[in-house]
């Protein structure tokens, strides 16, 4: 039976009274699933799509115990992936707990030592609900453990993202330096056999709930344009001066090189864009986001790294430069439009390269979308049962070895 309110939920006055204030009044399918599992103190594997509500619904009954509990100690730690996920996930949790007094801190990295040692203190003192990342938590952890003894409920949120990323190894260290008993809760937007595996290593007899697994929301109209490499930038300058009624655009890149080429083509033409990647010092990241939150900024350039840290009302394109090379990764990115149940738009350049990594996305999705051939440009032929054909090397990693696990990489031998 779908609930029309948070009350329906048992959620407190408070909680209720402050999520209106945020607009928010109706629960969504995730938060209806999951709030009542953690208010109930169990353990939780939750899967739901991007843009589905998915913090709010930890976030709520993580804030809600801890009232219960009125002690303002360490409660709960909350583990992410990326800056601007934890600084997200922060944000959220300030306006949900904003008539209870709940206290809340961030740790990442790229903050200097006077941050690390304001940091150390707060959590000394006692800070509700501790949120970042892997290598910065583990490093308080590491200097403090009695912090990580008080934690009563771990978080993990963006699971295959992180273990994408490779912090498998800090995850398991982490939980090494936790209580044995505590409420473990694992959010993810896919549900590859990884995160299975890590579920059991984590959770006691969780409870499982699934929403839509690895699909994008129904009101995303997903375009794909087929184009040589070298023409991507020339369509895209001209789709932007077309385009300029629009408020709110996300242009994703496969490398910081792409993402720095695009911001510059655009800026010369007097676009109002910037790039958001690893090279940018973290001052300069948040600042960029803050821009563009406000809608100061209309076109964000961005790496993956972001894809899973933007949370902004309003998106109205995202636009993929580069196919993923993981297909899981065009979810996550074309979900930054069309949320709250809003509609939204999202396209994809393909150019030949790209297009066996671009059917795998179609697989994943369970759809074939239309390649459409745009005017003015020379098309490259889209054939699904040629490029499939298509032989695909191992892609090299910084010391030339190839990184598919199967091939094994051999130092030369020395003369």
């Amino acid at each position: 039976m779908e609930l029309s309110n948070f009350k329906d939920l048992k959620v407190v006055d408070e909680i209720v009274d402050a999520l209106g204030y945020m607009g928010i009044t109706k629960p969504t399918n995730i938060q209806q699933a999951a709030i009542p599992i953690i208010l109930d103190n169990k353990d939780l594997i939750a899967c739901s799509q991007t843009g589905t509500g998915k913090t709010a619904s930890f976030l709520i009954p993580i804030i809600q115990n801890c009232i219960k509990k009125g002690e303002n100690e360490n409660y709960a730690l909350v583990v992410c992936p990326t800056r601007e996920l934890a600084l997200q996930i922060d944000q959220q949790c300030d306006g949900i707990s904003y008539f209870t007094g709940i206290s809340s801190i961030t740790l990442y990295g790229g903050t200097g030592g006077d941050k690390f040692d304001s940091n150390r203190k707060a959590l000394q003192e006692g800070v509700n609900l501790i949120i970042g990342t892997p290598g910065k938590i583990l490093s308080h952890l590491n200097l403090h453990p009695e912090i990580g003894k008080r934690i009563e409920v771990f978080v993990l949120d963006e699971a295959d993202r992180m273990l994408d990323m490779g912090f498998v190894e800090d995850i398991t260290r982490i939980t090494k330096l936790l209580p044995n008993r505590k409420q473990n809760l694992l959010f993810s937007a896919t549900m590859p056999p990884s995160i299975k595996d890590l579920a059991r290593d984590i959770l006691t007899d969780p409870e499982e709930i699934s929403f839509q697994i690895s699909k994008p929301a129904a009101k995303i109209k997903q375009r794909a344009i087929s184009l040589t490499e070298g023409d991507k930038v020339n369509y895209l300058v001209d789709w932007v001066e077309k385009n300029q009624d629009l408020k709110s655009i996300i242009i994703f890149c496969g490398t910081k090189a792409a993402a720095k080429f695009v911001s510059f083509s655009l800026q010369s033409r007097n676009y109002s864009a910037k790039s958001l990647h690893s090279d940018k010092e973290q001052s300069a990241r948040e600042e960029i986001m803050r821009e563009f939150k406000s809608k100061n900024l209309k076109i964000l350039i961005a790496t993956d790294i972001a894809s899973r840290g933007i949370d902004v009302e309003d998106i109205d394109v995202v636009i993929n430069y580069n196919v993923p090379n993981d297909a899981a990764d065009y979810v996550h990115r074309v979900g930054r439009t069309a949320r709250a149940e809003k509609s939204g738009e999202a396209i994809t350049f393909i150019s030949p390269n790209d297009q066996k990594r671009f059917i795998k996305i179609e697989q994943l999705i369970e759809r074939e979308l239309e390649i459409e051939n745009p005017e003015g440009y020379k098309s490259p032929i889209f054939n699904r049962e040629e490029a499939l054909k298509r032989k695909s090397y191992p892609k090299r990693n910084k010391k030339g070895g190839p990184r598919n696990k199967n091939h094994q990489y051999k130092r030369p031998a020395k003369k």
